[in-house]
């Protein structure tokens, strides 16, 4: 885990189709190549979540580890977003909405992602230029 230091670390669901695209979507905008990406299902994954006391089954929460502080749900995507830059940041005003709200609606479109996104058989298999930038 030694090359994750100075970067943030993206847990995903990487048999879900809409966190796939979410992956893809930071992948294409970090030109600085300040993120590092894992599935919530992998060695990697499970091992972070693992340390950070976090369920290690039932992947409904997208993960963003930032050094020892760990963010989930819509507080993790806001937080990368903020970390894209180039205007992107500008989302993260939406961290003014209280958390029981933003996770409420959080909660809404993850238990309808797979019906809605459809699902992979298997977790994403990163593309040869992107490689470097996942775990495992």
């Amino acid at each position: 885990m030694s090359r994750a230091t100075g970067h943030y670390i993206v847990l995903f669901d990487g048999v879900c189709n809409l966190c796939n695209r979410s992956v893809q979507f930071i992948v294409k905008r970090d030109k600085h190549k300040k993120f590092l990406f894992g599935s919530l299902q992998g060695e990697a994954g499970q091992s972070l979540l693992k340390k950070f006391s976090l369920p290690a089954a039932g992947f409904n929460s997208f993960v963003l580890i930032e050094g020892e502080k760990v963010y989930t749900r819509s507080t993790a995507a806001l937080r990368v977003v903020k970390h894209l830059g180039r205007g992107w940041q500008l989302l993260y005003a939406l961290i003014i909405i209280p958390p029981f709200i933003r996770n409420g609606i959080y909660r809404w479109i993850a238990a309808n992602r797979y019906k809605w996104f459809g699902k992979r058989d298997t977790c994403r298999v990163p593309l040869p230029e992107e490689k470097a930038q996942f775990l495992d």
